[in-house]
């Protein structure tokens, strides 16, 4: 498991992400990538598949290799310029994952022979030890979808680190940067949702038993449910900003962002924690759960303030000090998840919202 990164510490070292002390600022988390590992397309579908069609389909795979490898590369070895190229790296990369996937797709339409011709190996960027080899044409596409929402996710952490606009006030992140991370959210959320809806049932479930951590079912539907969350977060924060929401919208928001949470800590599977990925990603769905609950009590205690009558008021003191309590509790568990080996910084404000603020 990993973290989306960018302006991370000076490090200069390489190695493995797991054996690394500090990730930089983190807003968005996710798994580390997966990167697909060269094979001979055309060998093993000469004389089954027509030669044009063989030779895009390897053009394409072998154009998402090297853009994987690249953009792994610049995780696994951060610098201060990483946010900077992120945005336009990350972007190709999709563009070629959306231009693979296609005749990916045809490929395993054919079904037959052709689905189970090629012995396709992906790796984790974490520890290029741990590959997983698959002939199945089907495990390539939820590769591929999986790799696509990771993608998405790294682009979010860009989006929503704090830039220096050069116009006397300090960083901050744009509205215009919020609002873009509610489509890229979004666009994660779909691609996921497809590997579970679509993809997933396509493959044998004795190999769906062998399928890593990143591709299992619960973790799947958890990184998409942590997506929308994620996104309505970005869209809570636009509405406070906004002289035209309503505290009842303001509320709605963040009422869906405890269900969401809710569901993610119910959807997430067991994750291995002897090398503080797992723990991580388990304490970062913590923190945000009970961000959100504060959220929707603060909110909640504000409307509950309009009534006229004594029992409404009392209501309201009760839900801005429950409000309270857990904002607390959040800002204990973000330090924790900072903190937590391999250490990372609070890439931006971690909440889109204040007490006493609105």
């Amino acid at each position: 498991m990993g973290c989306g990164l960018s302006t991370p510490d000076n490090d200069g070292g390489g190695g493995a992400r797991r054996k690394q002390g500090s990730v930089g600022d983190v807003v968005v988390f996710l798994p580390g990538l997966r990167a697909p590992m060269g094979v001979d397309l055309s060998q093993a579908l000469a004389g089954r598949l027509d030669k044009g069609a063989v030779e895009r389909l390897s053009a394409l795979r072998a154009r998402v290799v090297d853009m994987a490898m690249q953009e792994s590369a610049v995780a696994l070895k951060p610098r201060r310029k990483a946010a900077a190229r992120q945005g336009s790296s990350t972007a190709n990369l999709l563009q070629a994952l959306e231009d693979y996937l296609p005749l990916l797709l045809g490929l395993v339409k054919e079904g037959g022979e052709l689905r189970h011709s090629v012995q396709f190996v992906w790796t984790n960027q974490e520890d290029k030890a741990e590959e997983t080899a698959m002939a199945d044409a089907w495990y390539e596409v939820l590769s591929v979808l999986h790799l696509m929402a990771m993608v998405c996710l790294l682009q979010a952490n860009s989006l929503l680190l704090p830039r220096a606009y050069g116009d006397g006030y300090g960083p901050r992140v744009s509205e215009e940067s919020r609002r873009a991370t509610v489509d890229v959210f979004l666009k994660a959320s779909g691609y996921l949702d497809c590997a579970i809806r679509q993809v997933l049932p396509q493959i044998p479930s004795e190999l769906r038993r062998q399928l890593p951590v990143d591709l299992a079912e619960g973790n799947l539907k958890a990184l998409s449910l942590q997506a929308l969350g994620q996104g309505v977060d970005m869209q809570l924060g636009l509405a406070i900003d906004s002289p035209k929401a309503t505290l009842a919208v303001k509320r709605r928001l963040a009422c869906e962002m405890v269900k969401y949470w809710h569901q993610v800590q119910e959807s997430i599977p067991d994750l291995p924690v002897s090398d503080g990925w797992g723990k991580k990603h388990l304490l970062f769905v913590k923190w945000k759960y009970v961000e959100a609950k504060s959220a929707a009590y603060y909110f909640h205690g504000l409307i509950l303030d309009e009534g006229n009558s004594e029992k409404s008021h009392g209501m309201a003191i009760a839900a801005l000090e429950a409000s309270e309590e857990f904002l607390k509790e959040s800002k204990r568990a973000s330090e924790v998840f900072h903190a937590t080996p391999p250490t990372s910084r609070n890439g931006g404000s971690s909440s889109s919202w204040c007490l006493g603020d609105h």
